[in-house]
């Protein structure tokens, strides 16, 4: 089977993105500072452009394994993991006032922690609910 970036450099590219990106979710599952499931999905698709088998085993992981899934599944972030997330990303900012970063750095940082919190906030929850279909009016 010929992988898309079957040469060897794209393949060596996508391999260290995946541990990057799997050391980064592995330290967010021990240290509040970093958000555990955008790094773990990232790391998931990575290794699918890199390694098959180190996506399959991440992605029976039963830790990792469940929050890829239901993002495959169904674009979500458990709510639990979004609170995390977006609590961190308030704590780093208001790190940063405390440090007296400069004001040019904190309008970027505000705005990138903005969208990157918004794009969080927008993901379903869970699993998309099927409305039952009606066969005709409702009895009395």
């Amino acid at each position: 089977m010929k992988m898309p970036f079957a040469n060897a450099p794209m393949r060596l590219f996508w391999f260290a993105t995946g541990l990057i990106a799997l050391g980064l979710g592995a330290v967010g599952a021990i240290l509040p500072l970093l958000p555990t499931t955008p790094f773990v999905i990232l790391a998931a698709f990575a290794f699918g452009k890199s390694s098959p088998a180190l996506q399959k085993r991440l992605e029976e992981s039963a830790f990792f394994g469940p929050i890829i899934l239901d993002w495959r599944a169904n674009g979500a972030i458990a709510p639990r993991y979004k609170a995390i997330a977006v609590s961190m990303m308030a704590a780093a900012f208001i790190l940063s006032i405390i440090m007296q970063v400069g004001t040019t750095i904190l309008a970027v940082q505000a705005v990138v922690l903005m969208a990157a919190a918004a794009f969080i906030l927008t993901r379903p929850s869970g699993p998309k609910v099927q409305k039952a279909p009606q066969d005709g009016p409702p009895s009395p």
